[in-house]
């Protein structure tokens, strides 16, 4: 699909609007950009590793301004950087061991799990039940969605987000939390993804391919759309600071409602995809 300059500004207000969405609740990037962009005429193979990367990227941004405005705090030795890294660390190995896994399992069944799931986190998040924090539950969070990324590429957000709410975390640092831990782990899924794709289409071994010709094949018009990439990123850069900020003004009793709704409506989105 051919990219003129007005399809550049739509998929950088695109990228823009579902960024703020996710930098200041914690989840909606990837949910809403892959249907919309698959809409748009993108094949699936070229828009799941745009998304990935441009998330990265905006992921990575948002934190710093929430960091900044006192969302979280990111400093060596505090709750919220090892929250990251537990999110993170469990997310490079189950997401890979996860993938292998859902070869073996139909997608019906991941896409149903993923609903429900999520769809059981949005009522829990609205009875507006409150739990005290533990490392224990932060590890299984980080272990869930983890195994949800990796089965099935999407889950990410909502389990995050609202299984930390769930497991004692403080909402705006939840939120913080997430947009932080998604973007190491969306750049590793990114690379796989590329290497993947590149395994796929050639008969040499990919350890004895030569790593410019790796790099080449990877970003090579057929993979990686490098148009529909900067758009992507620079919607995603820019708006960081307005979601960041959305998270600092708006009240804690407030934003439990918001995030409830939103990850009941993402439950239901899930299951109606999967069903209709």
């Amino acid at each position: 699909m051919e990219i003129t300059v007005g399809m550049f500004l739509l998929l950088f207000a695109l990228a823009f609007v579902c960024e703020f969405i996710d930098s200041s609740l914690g989840m909606g990037y990837g949910t809403i950009m892959s249907p919309l962009l698959i809409i748009l005429g993108f094949e699936p193979l070229i828009v799941i590793p745009a998304i990935l990367l441009s998330q990265a990227f905006g992921g990575f941004t948002a934190a710093v301004f929430h960091h900044q405005f006192e969302n979280a705090s990111f400093k060596p030795g505090s709750r919220d950087l090892k929250i990251v890294m537990i999110i993170s660390g469990f997310g490079f190995v189950a997401t890979v061991a996860a993938a292998l896994l859902a070869l073996h399992i139909p997608k019906v069944v991941l896409k149903t799990y993923i609903g429900v799931l999520v769809l059981v986190m949005g009522g829990i998040l609205l009875s507006n039940r409150t739990f005290r924090f533990s490392w224990k539950k932060m590890i299984g969070v980080g272990i869930l969605s983890a195994f949800n990324k990796g089965m099935t590429g999407g889950g990410f957000g909502p389990v995050v987000t609202s299984g930390q709410i769930i497991a004692g975390q403080k909402h705006k640092g939840a939120i913080a939390a997430t947009t932080l831990a998604e973007a190491p782990i969306c750049t590793v899924a990114f690379l796989t993804y590329m290497v993947g794709l590149v395994a796929k289409d050639t008969e040499t071994p990919i350890l004895s391919i030569r790593f410019c010709e790796l790099a080449a094949r990877m970003f090579s018009a057929d993979l990686f759309r490098w148009e529909l990439v900067l758009a992507l990123i620079l919607g995603s850069v820019f708006v960081a600071p307005f979601g960041a900020f959305t998270t600092r003004v708006i009240r804690t009793k407030r934003l439990t409602i918001i995030l409830g709704v939103l990850v009941t409506i993402l439950g239901l989105w899930t299951l109606w995809k999967t069903w209709m």
